[in-house]
């Protein structure tokens, strides 16, 4: 019965994942929310890993929805003779390497300060603060529009692509929100939004995926082993994420077609102080519980303290 609960809080963070990993919201602040009602009964250890790992499944549908751009070979591509380049996607291969040096920034930093990071900002109010910072960021950015120059993946720069990267670094911080950042740094490189949007999607395939393989080498390096519940736990919460994530990303390049990102910086907004709330209420009731404890425990002190020992009388004559 355990492990059915279990399995059914995968699949409600593969739904999180899914949707908040394309999102501008920050998946991480949802992933906070949702570690306060939903708790699991693996340790702390596969958990840690999980939250990071799950993005497989968000990665996946990337690649199965933009395949034919991703993948940079080809039959014959009608303009090359010779025996290799004929079979090249000159484009998608040039995009790829716009791509990698996007991905250098946040790698070598990335590997460098995880574990760091988990231990000093993997917080509510780190996250909160974040949320509601890059929230203010796309209010103002939307309120004074400026004119794409960039309207074309294949017009991408590489001085664009560096500057995506180093917004990416910004996405370290836990609640910043990865595609938040890249898109952000995208606009005003002067991406268009669906640019942006979709040179995050790419993006988001080498990062994430380096992101997991890292926690999972660091998961069996520490002499972890993978229990049948957590394989399964794992392979649920990656579907979970695959399908939905499959619906968000088409969602989003939809909209950004037709409208701004303001939506996403309130929602940003309250969803920091709905969690600066929740860590508040915590907080107080934990020290409340500090003090109840406290008072009894000196209340037990000045009873014991009150009752007087007899002491022996010494013998007569």
């Amino acid at each position: 019965m355990e492990l059915f609960f279990d399995l059914l809080k995968a699949i409600v963070y593969g739904v999180i994942e899914g949707v908040t990993e394309w999102l501008p919201i920050s998946s991480t602040g949802h992933m906070i929310l949702a570690e306060q009602v939903l708790r699991f009964s693996l340790s702390d250890s596969f958990l840690e890993m999980f939250r990071v790992v799950i993005q497989l499944g968000a990665i996946l549908a990337v690649v199965v929805l933009y395949w034919k751009r991703l993948w940079p070979f080809c039959a014959d591509n009608g303009r090359d003779s010779g025996p290799l380049a004929r079979h090249i996607k000159w484009p998608v291969l040039w995009m790829w390497f716009r791509i990698l040096v996007a991905c250098l920034p946040a790698a070598v930093l990335g590997i460098l300060l995880d574990d760091w990071m988990d231990a000093h900002l993997y917080n509510s109010v780190v996250v909160a603060v974040m949320l509601i910072v890059y929230g203010v960021a796309f209010i103002l950015i939307e309120l004074r529009p400026r004119a794409p120059r960039t309207t074309k993946m294949t017009r991408i720069t590489y001085r664009q692509a560096l500057i995506v990267g180093l917004w990416q670094v910004l996405a370290l911080i836990p609640g910043t929100s990865r595609s938040g950042a890249t898109i952000l740094g995208g606009m005003l490189a002067g991406m268009s939004r669906p640019v942006a949007s979709m040179f995050t999607f790419f993006l988001a395939v080498p990062v994430m995926a380096g992101a997991s393989l890292l926690k999972v080498v660091k998961f069996f390096a520490d002499g972890n082993a993978l229990a049948f519940a957590e394989v399964l736990v794992l392979l649920v919460g990656c579907a979970a994420a695959f399908v939905v994530s499959m619906l968000a990303i088409r969602f989003l390049m939809e909209y950004v077609k037709r409208h701004t990102f303001t939506a996403f910086g309130w929602y940003r907004i309250v969803l920091g102080v709905v969690i600066l709330a929740v860590f508040a209420i915590t907080a107080a009731q934990g020290a409340a519980g500090a003090a109840g404890s406290g008072s009894g425990a000196s209340s037990s002190a000045s009873i014991s303290a009150s009752v007087s020992v007899p002491t022996e009388e010494p013998p007569v004559g």
